[in-house]
């Protein structure tokens, strides 16, 4: 007999502003456990330190998860010049100083090389896997790595304050992958001066809004409550991004049984990932073909 799976069945997304001190990890197991749910997942770590948006997607919402993860993200971060860190961030050890401090000009003038499509070498205490391992697991035990520097996208980056010589705020809207603590470490190093992040926060990130989320106290309080559970979002506020696609009544039978599907009219190219819906709900995403959707991922909902 196979065994019961606990929890509710429920799907959606949950919009967190996680704080700092906690591990995205935790929140996600905080936030499974206030709703009950079978099934919790996210959209992109954040490092314990860092706070702002944490998407957590429950139950049928895990398979739109790629598609947050790869939509563009916003962040303000503080850098202090003159000091490197083992973490790239405050919570490391300093491994380097420097006495030099940059101008406004000289920030500005350096900025120009970290917009656009860049090459970006992620730090040696991140999630990166080598040879199996998680780089920080690695840089624990006090190994040294050659990580491979990695493509991204930064749509903007700019200083918006500059509060003493000492430190510079920024916000960056960039793509998947981004390192904040890698773009205060370059550019301090561009400027010969040394940087490390002191504080982070993620404004938004896809869809999701950092004002619009919950608080852990807030989980707390709500927790296995009707209340909590409206605030719960669509499972298909995951796939703003992409062409929505109605479906003609047999296409949905046939894609609910994980077959090409019919849809009624089309805004995708062909080719173009989309998703279809019946009557206002996901039924699935994938490939758009010759007036069908060809499944990937398929909604139980």
């Amino acid at each position: 007999m196979a065994r019961k799976t606990k929890g509710r069945p429920i799907s959606g997304w949950v919009v967190i502003d996680k704080p700092a001190g906690v591990t995205s990890t935790s929140v996600v197991g905080k936030v499974r456990w206030a709703f009950d749910a079978q099934k919790a997942g996210h959209a992109g770590t954040l490092d314990p330190a860092a706070t702002g948006v944490l998407a957590v997607a429950l139950g049928e919402a895990t398979k739109t998860v790629p598609f947050v993860t790869d939509a563009m993200k916003s962040y303000r971060f503080m850098v202090r010049f003159g000091q490197a860190t083992d973490t790239d961030d405050a919570e490391g050890t300093v491994i380097a100083t420097r006495d030099a401090r940059p101008t406004d000009a000289q920030i500005e003038e350096a900025l120009v090389a970290f917009r656009g499509d860049i090459e970006q070498v992620p730090p040696q205490y991140s999630a990166v896997k080598v040879e199996g391992e998680r780089a920080y697991d690695i840089a624990r035990a006090g190994e040294a790595m050659d990580l491979a520097a990695r493509p991204l996208f930064v749509e903007t980056l700019r200083m918006i304050r500059r509060p003493d010589d000492d430190t510079a705020e920024f916000e960056m809207v960039c793509g998947k992958g981004g390192y904040v603590r890698s773009i205060a470490r370059d550019l301090g190093a561009a400027l010969g001066c040394l940087g490390h992040v002191v504080w982070l926060r993620r404004e938004w990130s896809g869809p999701f809004r950092a004002e619009a989320g919950l608080g852990l106290a807030q989980i707390e309080e709500l927790a296995r409550t009707p209340e909590l559970d409206a605030y719960l979002l669509p499972v298909e506020t995951g796939l703003t991004d992409l062409p929505e696609l109605p479906l003609a009544p047999d296409g949905a039978v046939r894609l609910r049984n994980g077959n090409p599907g019919r849809v009624l009219s089309s805004r995708a190219a062909p080719g173009e990932t989309a998703w279809a819906s019946f009557e206002g709900r996901p039924v699935a995403v994938g490939t758009y073909m010759g007036g069908e959707l060809h499944p990937s991922r398929v909604f139980n909902l």
